[in-house]
């Protein structure tokens, strides 16, 4: 029998605390397999590699990241510290992606 997920504040178990985690880590990846489809999209749109990198866009991006944790009551600065790594992380992923998409 497959259990329907419950939200947080409904879970009365470990296992359905787990089974809530579990599927929630699946839809980040998937929201993450979009991200990077983004990362692709603007590695094919732009002309220049050296446009790649766009620091006030990345300060924005992790702006963004820290003020929608704040309003959540999430730990702000340690949300900030993921998305510091997920859009290097992203930086890096665009290069190569702009650089393959130039080989001949």
């Amino acid at each position: 029998m497959i259990e329907t997920l419950k939200l947080p504040s409904d879970c009365t178990s470990m296992a359905e605390v787990r089974a809530g985690v579990d599927a929630t880590d699946r839809e980040l990846m998937a929201l993450l397999d979009r991200r990077f489809g983004y990362m692709r999209a603007a590695a094919r749109i732009k002309q220049s590699r050296d446009t790649v990198r766009d620091e006030v866009r990345k300060a924005a991006v992790i702006e963004n990241a820290r003020s929608d944790a704040e309003a959540r009551n999430l730990p702000a600065d340690k949300i900030a510290q993921i998305w510091d790594l997920l859009v290097e992380t992203s930086i890096a992923y665009e290069l190569v992606e702009w650089d393959r998409a130039r080989k001949f």
